[in-house]
């Protein structure tokens, strides 16, 4: 065998070779790249490493960051957690200490209970009953209270005498002053006293409204139940109601029947409240339409549709059960009741009602309301009368219904007043008031002469949304008998307008007249100067715009120191006249019935003292009014016991605090109201 070194090479190994030198060089190429790339990548990564490591940092300062203000805010969190902690503390310790504070002081007042107690049980009652009776001799003597209200005090006490021990001792410590008004109190303590009134009416605000009758039963009635009385309102159930004005009305299921034209008719009953007053509607069923209709008044049937009305609801409050102790009528339309109560009602279970019978609308020139309300309706043939059930031959009498002017036709509200225990006549205007006041009620003169007795005065009522101190638009401060002072700042600027001292301490005398027919200038200058030496000022309005007139009070003005005349009407002026004086001269109540001066002073806390040729000489004598001595006079007597200027000025002098609760309760007065109580108080007691 052969070695391979003794083979012969016979092979060409160049390609071979050649080849291997390519493919050597490629792969050092390939790993130069690879190498190249791998080089790139850790570069790119260390970059990538670097920036992440970047971000995080970042982050981690943020989060540092936040971390710190969690940690600050927990921490004042806590602080304020820790203050209120300390805050509660202190409130639960003065809390506890008020409690114990509560706790001895009622302590105290039972054992001043007990000891009052004790007092009083030892206390002889004939002693307190005789305190009391010559404490009104002493009210009477100081002109607290007039000889009128004297008597019923004294007759009060007496009547109170088995439980007089329960008379307040410490107000029997105090002055005149509490001790009346205790005495006022005294009687109506824990229960209501007031009387059961119902009126029969023909409007009522705010369901229906056509004259001075609506605001006149809605305002009577609210103020009467604010006295506790009770008081109902019985309407016709007219198509025009503002019924979304009852609250709770429903519908009686039962219908009512009453008697008209010789038979009996059904009528349906509704019954709701308005304004806190019970008030009763009756439809008539049969003559459905006397009711259904635009208009309130003013048809050819009017009296055919309230002579219906009338006797129906006399026919509901028999039948129901009612028992009133008065049945208030109003005006020729209602009227009818009267003589239909005593002829045919007054023995059905009504023997303790008694009528009151108010009268507006005189004057049929005055408006169109007045017209209707009064002439020429009222007057009708005497058949007219059986429709609703009376005998026309028993009342067509002189001294009854017959009518004074047309003797063949009988006067519905002739028959209101003769058959009437009271007659309240009231203006249904301030103007009107001019022609009241003589007894001047168109064809029934002589009427009104034979019942005088019955007669009862009532003033045309204030505008309260203009006449009120504590909303009056035109003050400089508001004010009311809770809180007076305002007046003293009305006072000043009443002061600072007219160029007087201002000087709230100063007495302001003030007078507003209309006119000056009534006022003797001589004298009045003569009492301005006798009276404005004591510390007064007088402010003088003359509403008057008469030349001569003006030049004479510039005249006046200038002789006489501390006073200021004011002419024309300055309707700012005469408010600021009313709420800064504190004393208001007034002309006879019934002779300037347009300004209503006692009344607005009234109102306003002003004391309002009449001037007359007995009293102050200050005006002409005019002839005596009967109707001076009417309720509407003893209620002003009983306020102020008809003082005079110099008693008036003397009272406020030496007593403060007396004419201050003199001057609320004034203001608290409400003067029309105060005249029904007296006229129902007077035919009850019948």
């Amino acid at each position: 065998m052969q070695s391979a070194a003794n083979f012969p090479l016979k092979w060409n190994l160049s390609p071979l070779v050649s080849s291997s030198k390519v493919q050597l060089v490629n792969l050092k190429q390939h790993r130069k790249a690879h190498a190249l790339h791998c080089l790139r990548s850790e570069e790119h990564e260390e970059k990538f490493e670097n920036s992440s490591q970047d971000k995080l940092g970042v982050s981690s300062v943020v989060k540092e960051d936040k971390h710190k203000d969690i940690w600050s805010l927990f921490r004042e969190a806590q602080q304020n957690i820790l203050y209120l902690k300390k805050q509660r503390l202190a409130a639960v310790e003065e809390l506890e200490k008020l409690k114990n504070e509560r706790v001895e002081l009622l302590e105290k007042i039972n054992q001043l209970e007990e000891e009052s107690h004790i007092v009083v049980k030892k206390a002889d009652k004939s002693s307190i009953l005789w305190e009391l009776l010559l404490r009104v001799d002493s009210m009477v003597l100081n002109g607290l209270i007039g000889t009128e209200e004297a008597s019923s005090m004294r007759q009060l006490v007496r009547e109170h005498e088995a439980n007089i021990s329960e008379f307040p001792l410490d107000v029997l410590q105090q002055g005149d002053a509490q001790v009346l008004a205790e005495l006022r109190r005294f009687p109506n303590k824990d229960k209501r006293n007031g009387l059961h009134v119902i009126h029969i009416c023909t409007e009522m605000d705010p369901l229906v409204s056509v004259g001075p009758l609506a605001s006149y039963i809605t305002g009577l009635s609210c103020a009467l139940q604010g006295k506790g009385y009770l008081v109902e309102v019985i309407l016709p159930k007219y198509s025009t109601l503002d019924l979304e004005e009852v609250e709770g009305l429903r519908e009686i299921e039962a219908d009512a029947y009453s008697y008209f034209n010789g038979q009996l008719h059904a009528n349906r009953i509704w019954n709701g409240v308005v304004s806190g007053v019970g008030v009763t509607l009756i439809q008539p069923l049969y003559y459905g339409s006397m009711f259904s209709r635009d208009k309130v008044y003013g048809y050819p049937d009017d009296v055919d549709r309230f002579a219906y009305f009338s006797r129906a609801s006399l026919d509901y409050i028999a039948k129901s059960g009612k028992q009133p102790d008065v049945l208030h009528i109003h005006n020729w339309q209602t009227a009818i009741v009267g003589p239909l109560f005593w002829d045919v009602f007054v023995n059905q279970g009504l023997e303790g009602t008694r009528i009151l019978l108010t009268c507006q609308g005189f004057d049929s020139k005055a408006s169109h309301v007045a017209s209707f309300l009064f002439f020429p309706l009222c007057l009708v043939p005497p058949e007219k009368l059986e429709l609703c059930g009376l005998d026309p031959a028993s009342v067509h009498r002189a001294d009854r219904l017959q009518d004074n002017t047309n003797p063949q036709l009988v006067n519905l509200l002739k028959g209101g007043i003769v058959y009437s225990n009271k007659v309240v006549i009231m203006p249904s205007s301030p103007s009107e008031g001019r022609t009241l006041h003589r007894n001047s009620i168109p064809g029934l003169e002589p009427t009104l002469a034979v019942h005088k007795e019955k007669l009862c005065f009532a003033p045309f009522g204030l505008d309260n949304s203009k006449w009120d101190p504590s909303i009056d638009v035109y003050l400089p401060q508001n004010y009311s008998a809770e809180d007076i002072r305002g007046k003293s700042i009305c006072k000043v600027e009443l002061q600072r307008q007219l160029g007087l001292v201002e000087d709230v301490s100063t007495t302001i005398v003030g007078c507003i007249f209309s006119e000056i027919s009534g006022v003797d200038l001589e004298s009045l200058k003569s009492l301005v100067r006798r009276t404005a030496k004591n510390d007064v000022q007088f402010v003088i309005m003359m509403m008057n715009e008469d030349q001569m007139i003006i030049k004479e009070l510039e005249k006046a003005q200038d002789e006489i120191e501390k006073t200021r005349f004011v002419t024309g009407n300055n309707e700012v002026v005469s408010h600021l006249i009313f709420a800064g004086s504190d004393i208001m001269l007034y002309l006879n109540f019934f002779q300037d019935p347009l300004l209503q001066v006692p009344l607005k002073a009234l109102k306003y806390g002003t004391v309002p003292i009449e001037l007359n040729p007995q009293t102050g000489n200050c005006f002409r004598h005019v002839g005596t009014h009967e109707q001076e001595a009417t309720t509407t006079a003893k209620i002003f007597n009983s306020l102020f016991g008809r003082m005079s200027l110099g008693q008036a000025l003397d009272l406020m002098k030496k007593d403060g605090r007396l004419w201050e609760l003199k001057i609320k309760e004034a203001m608290e007065k409400d003067l029309c109201c105060d005249v029904h109580v007296s006229a129902y108080t007077s035919i009850k007691n019948l």
